[in-house]
């Protein structure tokens, strides 16, 4: 029974292990990826040398990609009591 058990734990360590470089790959290509589109732009800009309105920037490529917030931690709540803040 011991050993079913140390089994059952070192397997799900492994897979829990494979799980995480494989996030950490798709972090670092999402990664790669934005920081290419953002030189694209600054190269476009550096050449152009010109001020923009705002009506000239394009607003959807600084939206948060959705893919990325499945990897972000849930945040806990903390209980703040602002009665005890003022004692």
């Amino acid at each position: 029974m011991k050993k079913v058990l140390v089994f059952i734990l070192i397997f799900n360590t492994l897979l829990l292990a494979t799980n995480d470089k494989e996030t950490d790959v798709q972090k670092k290509a999402r990664a790669q990826k934005h920081l290419k589109e953002q030189m694209e732009k600054e190269k476009k800009y550096s050449k152009e040398q010109t001020f923009y309105q705002n009506k000239d920037y394009d607003f959807k490529g600084a939206e948060v990609n959705p893919d990325s917030l499945k990897t972000l931690p849930d945040l806990e709540e903390d209980d703040l009591d602002m009665d005890s803040v003022y004692d």
